[in-house]
């Protein structure tokens, strides 16, 4: 079974920086997808960004793009976030979720297996 853990979230001013870390175990010689997805209270999920391995074929949303970088230390099934630059509304619970895939998607509705959140706050 595929789990996934974060660690990372927490309270920055404007223009500041985080990392977030998901740690995954459960992949048994299959090919996967690893994303960050956030929400807001009232709001839907949104895909932040996304990584697959071991290609390392990533995707970002817009919103995000030059800001924030996803990498992957394969030998031990840990994803990374680096926030960069971050901004009032970046705050939210980010989530990592892990898809069981030989094609690449980063969608929510497709995902896997899912953590239990860590918040991000920005401060302004």
């Amino acid at each position: 079974e595929v789990e996934v853990v974060e660690s990372g979230g927490g309270l920055v001013q404007t223009g500041g920086s985080l990392r977030l870390s998901c740690a995954a175990s459960g992949f048994v010689f299959e090919d996967y997808v690893i994303g960050w997805f956030r929400q807001v209270p009232g709001k839907g999920r949104e895909a932040v960004s996304c990584i697959s391995s071991p290609d390392g074929k990533t995707t970002y949303a817009a919103s995000v793009k030059g800001r924030f970088t996803i990498s992957s230390d394969n030998a031990k099934d840990t994803v990374f976030l680096q926030m960069n630059s971050l901004q009032p509304e970046d705050t939210a619970v980010y989530y990592c979720a892990a898809l069981v895939t030989s094609v690449f998607a980063c969608r929510d509705n497709l995902m896997d297996a899912w953590g239990s959140g860590t918040l991000v706050a920005v401060s302004s």
